[in-house]
């Protein structure tokens, strides 16, 4: 086969339908709306839920309940194991650290650290929240944790 002898492949190419110009064109008058009606009108749309004026379910219906969904806090999960592969001992533990090592993706969500995993280096941790039994295993290792106030507890008094 020769550079000059390429084309597309059958039914790749459609011709568009051009639709409203004369009677002759098969597609004239109503152009394929049919007769009168909103929908044959310009702009004649309906939203989602619509019921043609009666009153839609969405609103007959009562509003009840609670959603936590817009308050919800998203954690990124990182373990003690994690820390073991990626750290040396005496390196601070933070978002910008876990960011570079490839542990997190998002350095502006909280993170939380667990204690899944053994750990003997020091290490200084600074992060969002921190699970007992990994602040316990860091600190027997001879590390330090900072955790801000007020970001992972509930119980403020």
């Amino acid at each position: 086969m020769s550079d000059y002898l390429l084309h597309a492949p059958e039914g790749s190419n459609k011709k568009k339908r051009i639709v409203g110009r004369g009677a002759g064109s098969g597609r004239g008058t109503t152009a394929g709306r049919g007769n009168k009606g909103q929908q044959s009108r310009s702009g004649g749309k309906t939203y989602p839920g619509f019921e043609g004026g009666q009153m839609p379910l969405y609103r007959r219906l009562p509003m009840r309940g609670f959603s936590n969904y817009p308050f919800k806090k998203e954690w990124q999960i990182v373990n003690v194991s994690d820390l073991v592969a990626k750290f040396k001992a005496g390196e601070t533990v933070d978002a910008a650290s876990l960011l570079l090592k490839g542990l997190i993706k998002k350095p502006e969500q909280l993170i939380k650290l667990l204690g899944n995993g053994e750990i003997s280096i020091a290490l200084n941790v600074s992060i969002d929240a921190v699970s007992a039994g990994a602040k316990s295993k860091i600190e027997a290792a001879g590390g330090t944790v900072e955790t801000p106030t007020a970001v992972g507890s509930s119980s403020e008094a």
